[in-house]
Order: structure tokens, then C-alpha cells, then sequence
């Protein structure tokens, strides 16, 4: 045999001990993980306090995990990283054709009310709130001004009372997130679904929400939102 004969025998051998070794060490790897497992089953089911412990430990860590994941999601939803405008043709057809019949009804332009619109289809998914509800209140409410202020301090789109609802304001930047669009929707729809379940009919929860509860009249306020509701 030629030294380059034994050379090549000799590789092959040291390369068959090689896989050899790390099957067996793979093999035992694995039986000594499951004999830890199987010991740490039975050390649990022996041990109560223990196994109280770990689930503890392990809610707390999954909690924890949870808060993160909705910190970053707040993070990447805040006021000032939403896009202000979207083209209407990237709708779907019911909502273009909402966002560009109240474009031209209140001549406001289709690009940012197609951002109020879509943001009104999802909340309606989430309360179960007809989405041309909320923007029929949007309407009559502030035609759509995010700058509007009432002479009793009602802000913005919904014209939620801004200095009652510091509460619903504090995790989304404060009481100047009442003249983010977005963020004085969101509101809003919380304020309203408030009012709702307090009066228990949708009517009622329309004169609480314009501060009518306790009066005989409501100015003709439900009449004319739930007018603009049918229209839309």
C-alpha cells in the first residue's frame, strides 16, 4: 500500500471514530435530558411547594413577556409615527366610497379622512360599534375639524371632554393627544361605549354623550347623529 493509500485509511477511520463518538455523545446527551426531566417530574409531583413555585415563576416571566411585547406595539402606534393621510384606493370599496362622500360633503380631503375612516371600520370590528355611527358623531360633532373646540372645553374630532377624560389620555401622551385624529377617535368610541352601557340604549347613550342625560332635551343631538348615520 502506498503512503497515500494509508493516509486515506487512516483519515476514514479517524472520521468513522469521530461520528461514532458524537453519536454516542448524542445519545447519552439525550438520555441524561430525559433522566433529568423524568427526576424533575418526580422531585414535583413529591413536592407541591415546588412545583407552586415554578408556576409562579414561569406567570410572572409570561406576564412579563406580555407587557413587553405591549409596550413595543404602543411604541410603534404612538401619535407622531402614524401616517396622517392614505390614498382612498388602497380601501376597501364600502369605505372609499364613505371616505369620499364625506370629502365632499364636508370638503374635507379624501387622503386624511380615508386614514379616519379606516381607523373607524376597525374600532366598530373591535366594540362591535357600527363604524358609520362613529363617524356620523365625527360629523355632526366637529365636521371633521381635529382642532375643534367647543366653549365648554369639548376637543377635537369627537369632542370629548378632555379635562373629564385625563384618565383615558395619560397612556397615549397626555391631554394634547386630544388633537391627534387618531387618538381623540379612540377615545371618543371608549367615552361613547361608556355612555351606552349607562343609558342601556343606544339613544340614551347619545344624550349622555352630549351631556343631555339629565335634561328634557337633547337639542335634536340623537336625531341629527342617527340622520347622518342612516345617510352614510
Amino acid at each position: 500500500m502506498t503512503a497515500t493509500g494509508s493516509l486515506v485509511c487512516s483519515l476514514r477511520s479517524a472520521l468513522r471514530a469521530l461520528v461514532n463518538g458524537m453519536f454516542k455523545l448524542t445519545h447519552n446527551s439525550f438520555a441524561l435530558l430525559g433522566l433529568a426531566v423524568a427526576c424533575t417530574l418526580i422531585t414535583l409531583g413529591a413536592r407541591p411547594d415546588l412545583r407552586e413555585q415554578g408556576e409562579l415563576h414561569l406567570r410572572s416571566w409570561l406576564q412579563a413577556r406580555q407587557s413587553v411585547e405591549a409596550e413595543a406595539e404602543n411604541e410603534l402606534d404612538e401619535p407622531s409615527e402614524r401616517a396622517l393621510a392614505a390614498d382612498p384606493g388602497g380601501l376597501p370599496k364600502e369605505q372609499a366610497r364613505v371616505a369620499f362622500w364625506l370629502s365632499k360633503k364636508y370638503r374635507v380631503a379624501p387622503e386624511p379622512l380615508s386614514v379616519l375612516v379606516g381607523e373607524a371600520y376597525e374600532l366598530g370590528s373591535r366594540t362591535k360599534l357600527d363604524p358609520t355611527l362613529i363617524l356620523a358623531i365625527v360629523a355632526i360633532e366637529s365636521r371633521f375639524n381635529p382642532f375643534a373646540q367647543s366653549p365648554v372645553g369639548a376637543q377635537g374630532l369627537m369632542q370629548v371632554m378632555t379635562r373629564v377624560h385625563t384618565d383615558k389620555y395619560e397612556a397615549v401622551g397626555g391631554q394634547l393627544a386630544a388633537f391627534d385624529p387618531v387618538t381623540n377617535l379612540r377615545v371618543g368610541v371608549q367615552v361613547l361605549q361608556e355612555c351606552i352601557r349607562r343609558a342601556g340604549s343606544l339613544e340614551g347613550g347619545l344624550r349622555y354623550y352630549v351631556g343631555a342625560a339629565n335634561l328634557e332635551d337633547d337639542g335634536g343631538y340623537a336625531a341629527k347623529v342617527l340622520a347622518e348615520h342612516f345617510r352614510l
